[in-house]
């Protein structure tokens, strides 16, 4: 059964460790993340990109695949899964699909639509027991064709969009999709500082987290961050993984082109890297 992300995020900033949202690409990554999540006993957060659902072929899709494996393997942790980086249409269709979670990026709007996009969102979702996530400040590098140069969120706008009453935010500082470049500043602590004294209780979300380095990461975390966003170091791990078993052959020994054999080492990493990552921001044993 899937559950909303308010109650273990709530759990998480009070406790001063953070939930992993893993995005899950196909059943061989939604397997591997919840068997983690299960294996260290943390609640998790399975995060859907609006391309990863198209290539999916649709949110019902995964919803459907979801609720069902958790069902079959057994999931005693909490599970939520969630929307990332919606499209206010994307947004509906996911409500309409079951998923427990959105993420609403109304960050390319005016600022004034952006809050009464999100305001609506908010009741729909608190009508039927979900969490919502609004967006401040762009993240930066590329996220399904949107660009964002990792500009720093003003806390002034974050409190505006936090007293909406979302139950999360994710707001821009200095973050990054994807790779970092070389020439990375690294995160504005300071913004993350004066957001967190603005906002209260409200857990804040860090998205971008491939590459941050460790100690920034616990810096982030005792400053109020709750929810931290993993995909592309999971993809990196998968596909190196994938290649050495290639590239030693191993696709010609007998039945080694079996798609379920050809996956496994590039699936043992994932799970590798998430249970890494659980470790690193604290929710081992929190389920």
């Amino acid at each position: 059964m899937l559950v909303s992300a308010t109650e273990m995020l709530q759990k998480a900033k009070a406790g001063h460790y953070a939930v992993g949202q893993f995005n899950i690409n196909n059943l061989e990554w939604t397997k591997q993340v919840l068997l983690a999540a299960e294996e260290t006993k943390s609640p998790v957060i399975l995060g859907v990109s609006c391309g990863a659902a198209k290539y999916m072929t649709g949110f019902k899709t995964v919803a459907d695949m979801v609720k069902a494996m958790i069902d079959c393997m057994g999931i005693t942790v909490p599970v939520a899964l969630h929307l990332d980086h919606g499209t206010y249409e994307a947004c509906y269709d996911c409500i309409e699909a079951g998923f427990s979670s959105i993420m609403f990026d109304g960050s390319k709007y005016a600022i004034e639509e952006n809050v009464a996009k999100t305001k609506e969102l908010i009741d729909v979702c608190k009508k039927k027991g979900m969490s919502i996530e609004a967006e401040v400040g762009a993240i930066g590098g590329e996220e399904d064709g949107v660009i964002g140069m990792g500009e720093c969120a003003d806390p002034r706008e974050c409190k505006m969009i936090a007293d909406l009453g979302v139950d999360m935010l994710a707001a821009g500082i200095g973050n990054i999709h994807g790779k970092y470049p070389a020439n990375w500043k690294g995160l504005s602590f300071e913004t993350l500082d004066a957001i967190q004294q603005l906002t209260g209780e409200m857990p804040l979300v860090l998205h971008g987290g491939t590459g941050i380095p460790d100690d920034m990461i616990k810096k982030a975390i005792n400053l109020g961050v709750a929810k931290i966003n993993v995909n592309t170091e999971c993809q990196l791990v998968f596909a190196e993984a994938t290649r050495k078993y290639i590239e030693a052959g191993k696709d010609l020994e007998g039945k080694g082109f079996d798609p379920r054999k050809l996956l496994a080492p590039g699936c043992d990493a994932i799970k590798a890297k998430v249970i890494e990552k659980m470790e690193l921001f604290g929710s081992v044993g929190k389920a």
